[in-house]
């Protein structure tokens, strides 16, 4: 049975971890910088910690697994939106087409292009 000291440390950790999937889910990815070091901080105590078996860590596992999920999923939309940028800027320099043979073809798109009007 674990000791007060170390359900504190487990509540803490679970605390820190319910605020990260709040972030997550908020999409307030800046908050997460702040609670690294507590959470780093609590995982090593617990780590120390000569318990081997418990619900409460079987929580804390599923927590923290859900967590990195969320983080994963985080990083796939970041990547899909430098993605995204990436290709709305390519597509701002060049202007591409396919030709009958089926190959890609690119032109050049000048920056400073004048619309000349004649009477």
């Amino acid at each position: 049975m674990p000791t007060n000291s170390e359900t504190d440390l487990i509540r803490s950790l679970e605390e820190v971890l319910d605020l990260e999937r709040s972030a997550l889910v908020d999409g307030e990815l800046d908050r997460l910088s702040y609670m690294a070091p507590e959470k780093e901080k609590l995982i090593g105590a617990i780590n120390e910690l000569q318990v081997l078996d418990s619900a409460e860590l079987i929580r804390l596992q599923q927590k923290v697994e859900r967590n990195q999920a969320l983080l994963n999923s985080a990083a796939e939309g970041i990547r899909a939106v430098a993605s995204r940028i990436a290709e709305l800027r390519r597509v701002r320099q060049e202007f591409s087409t396919y030709g009958a043979d089926g190959q890609r073809n690119g032109y050049a798109v000048r920056r400073n292009a004048k619309l000349e009007k004649r009477a």
